[in-house]
């Protein structure tokens, strides 16, 4: 079995239960890829190619505007499902950055394996439209923490969901995601106890 296919089954079997046909299929679609640390795998103005699963490493999505500000819009890492999914499922043009902010390595599958895989079984596409409706959820409740919350309310809910993401993220990518001025971020980080 390939390195994270374990890891991929449980992630999916978390959304969705397939039919263990599908499984075979949806298995079979994945190849190992590696990237360096601040390697861009997606730069805006590019169609996402590809769905990626992290084994290991840590990633972001980011935002870059016409002045060169940065927003840092999702963090990924294992096990979760990473890449530029509005571009990756419409295959549109990005408008984000999907960069590894550590050395990565995932399995990957390209949207037309994908796709394929989705009109030949309706439990994958099922599990798909499940992993997506899980994911605006959680962007909706981003919203809401980023325009009512404190920073120091903004901080705690980071760490309740994401207990460790201290440790694997470096900290002026913690505080660009919270939407925290970084001075303030180090304060946060020596007085609020969880």
């Amino acid at each position: 079995m390939e390195a994270g296919t374990q890891e991929l089954k449980l992630a999916v079997d978390s959304i969705y239960q397939l039919t263990p046909e599908a499984w075979i299929d949806f298995a079979d679609l994945w190849t190992v890829h590696t990237v360096k640390r601040k390697e861009i795998m997606t730069s805006a103005g590019e169609h996402e190619r590809y769905l990626y699963f992290v084994v290991e490493g840590v990633q972001r999505i980011f935002y870059l505007d016409d002045k060169d500000r940065e927003a840092t819009l999702v963090l990924t890492y294992a096990p979760s499902f990473g890449g530029v999914l509005d571009s990756f499922l419409q295959q549109k043009p990005s408008l984000y950055y999907y960069e590894a902010l550590t050395p990565s390595r995932f399995l990957r599958s390209s949207w037309e394996q994908v796709h394929k895989c989705m009109q030949r079984h309706a439990s994958v596409s099922e599990m798909i439209r499940k992993g997506i409706s899980q994911s605006l959820s959680g962007v909706l409740a981003r919203m809401v923490e980023l325009q009512c919350y404190s920073s120091e309310d903004k901080f705690r809910q980071l760490l309740k969901r994401s207990p460790h993401i201290l440790t694997l993220v470096p900290h002026k990518y913690l505080a660009n995601y919270l939407g925290i001025d970084p001075t303030n971020f180090s304060k946060l980080i020596n007085s609020v106890r969880i």
